[in-house]
């Protein structure tokens, strides 16, 4: 039996893919060292061989068994390669994501667990394994998760997200964020840690400080001229009182408009994009924190410090560790 289940479709992410296995391989090299076992594992494909990844990537896989048996591993699916809302549900018509779709369903309907990240999420949908359960998805493609699965909590701001056998993951290269939840689950805290460490790879918690403002609108022209408002009205930000008396509507409607495109409140919207040009301010000048929140429309560092903790897990110095000085 296998510890996990790498299933690969054609056109998948050919970086998630790659760090998935090579954290893998990690895992088996350094187990012995922690006094764990090695972690074993099978590459599957709806229909076995070579499967072509993005970017011209190419894995060897073996073919879905064409009979559901009894499997303890952990199923995990990376990205599948798609970054728009508009492409997902081509991709998921296809032949070989049916069958990859119907394969998930009867291991999860088995009591099996599986893990995906990014676009690979809305394979999960597909399967039905989501439902009334919290997950995460890239933040750019929560709203869309939102939309056609209601009964599912999406959390976009999440890394990654654990409910009973599902794990969930953000963007792309959450996979490596994915894949060190997973060893840790089942192997433990020392191997995984030994996993980071080795392969330089740090535990991160929220994608909220990578989410970019302008592109949560997914292509609401409302919520694009709203970001483009806000941004425009710094270090002042409009109210939202004030947006909705702007754009003729009422703060209800205008809340409406809001949630359905981003999941978030109005308020939250013009917070993000407060956040987001503090961020931007921190990485690329020299501005102390006080006068970062001052540009942003904040009366003190000490509130700046208190928002970016509460939405990016961070304090606005931790934005700043990468700078280069001249």
């Amino acid at each position: 039996m296998h510890d996990f289940t790498v299933l690969v479709l054609p056109g998948a992410y050919g970086t998630g893919v790659a760090v998935t296995l090579d954290i893998l391989n990690a895992a088996a090299a350094l187990a012995p060292r922690v006094r764990m076992p090695r972690p074993t594992w099978r590459v599957l494909s709806p229909e076995g061989a070579g499967v072509p990844l993005s970017s011209g990537l190419q894995v060897a896989t073996a073919a879905l068994p064409g009979r559901a048996r009894a499997d303890a591993s952990t199923w995990i699916i990376p990205g599948l390669g798609v970054d728009k809302p508009s492409e997902l549900a081509g991709r998921l018509a296809r032949d070989e994501a049916a069958r990859a779709i119907d394969a998930v369903r009867r291991h999860g309907a088995q009591g099996g667990a599986v893990a995906a990240s990014c676009s690979a999420v809305f394979l999960l949908q597909a399967a039905g394994l989501l439902r009334e359960r919290r997950v995460t998805t890239s933040w750019w493609l929560a709203p869309e998760l939102r939309r056609i699965e209601p009964r599912c909590i999406v959390d976009a701001d999440r890394m990654v997200c654990a409910d009973g056998p599902v794990v969930t993951a953000g963007a792309a290269l959450a996979q490596s964020d994915l894949m060190l939840h997973l060893l840790r689950t089942r192997f433990g805290t020392a191997l995984a840690d030994a996993v980071g460490k080795v392969l330089l790879i740090d535990g991160r918690q929220a994608q909220a400080p990578f989410a970019v403002p302008s592109l949560m609108s997914n292509g609401n022209e409302l919520v694009a001229r709203l970001t483009q408002r806000i941004e425009s009205a710094l270090p002042k930000p409009p109210s939202v009182a004030a947006l909705a008396e702007e754009f003729a509507m009422s703060q209800r409607t205008l809340a409406r408009h809001v949630h359905a495109a981003t999941g978030q409140s109005a308020l939250a919207l013009v917070q993000r994009v407060r956040l987001n040009r503090a961020r931007m301010l921190i990485e690329s000048s020299r501005m102390t924190i006080e006068q970062v929140a001052a540009q942003v429309g904040y009366e003190d560092a000490t509130a700046l410090r208190r928002l970016m903790r509460r939405a990016a897990g961070a304090t606005p110095s931790k934005f700043r560790s990468g700078w280069q000085t001249a």
